[in-house]
């Protein structure tokens, strides 16, 4: 399989240097990331709709690049949908597709937007990570949630290669402030033979 811009995701360290590679990467990823067997987004809504009792309430899609996540949540049954992204370019894309009630873009290197309405639902789908964002925006959207809100997230491999990314969950179930609702191992991008974990969280 191609690996084009992919095989460049993995190495970027600042958030300008993460919007730049989105950005240009933006009209061909689609077909590079689906030519690449990308399976995540998929298996995080399946796993979310799972746990959901009402998914007619809106939710959040956290670093929705082009839309394939919010795709996927609408195919699970997700009826109102806002997204919130770093690349503009990649916000043009999913604007297209019209999967969303509303888009919002992230400055680089800005304090990241703590949501306006308590969302029941966030996914972070393919965000946390090596060439992505922290693992601090875990926490942040865990502050977000409401008692009772989950977040559907993934960690590839590159992420589950530092242990303070699956060590940040911990944090938060160990004391009682959230359940894991989920884990599941399984493919991620096929095509370059890399995995990923899915979870659900509840936040209690």
């Amino acid at each position: 399989m191609t690996k084009g811009f992919l095989s460049k995701s993995y190495g970027k360290t600042t958030s300008v240097s993460v919007r730049a590679h989105y950005d240009e990467w933006a009209t061909s990823y689609n077909k590079e990331i689906t030519e690449n067997g990308y399976a995540t987004p998929g298996r995080c809504a399946a796993a979310l709709a799972q746990f959901s009792n009402d998914r007619t309430a809106p939710i959040l899609d956290f670093g929705r690049g082009t839309s394939l996540s919010g795709l996927a949540l609408k195919l699970a049954g997700f009826q109102v949908i806002d997204g919130i992204d770093l690349s503009a370019d990649m916000l043009k894309v999913a604007k297209t597709t019209e999967t969303y009630r509303s888009l919002e873009l992230i400055e680089p290197n800005a304090v990241l937007p703590t949501p306006d309405v308590a969302y029941a639902n966030i996914a972070a789908i393919g965000v946390i990570g090596a060439g992505a964002a922290p693992i601090s925006v875990f926490h942040l959207l865990m502050h977000a949630l409401p008692k009772g809100g989950k977040l559907v997230f993934s960690l590839n491999g590159h992420a589950l290669a530092d242990p303070e990314n699956e060590a940040a969950i911990n944090e938060w179930t160990k004391k009682g402030s959230a359940n894991l609702l989920f884990k599941e191992h399984g493919d991620h991008l096929p095509g370059i033979n890399l995995k990923s974990n899915v979870y659900v969280v509840e936040k209690t």
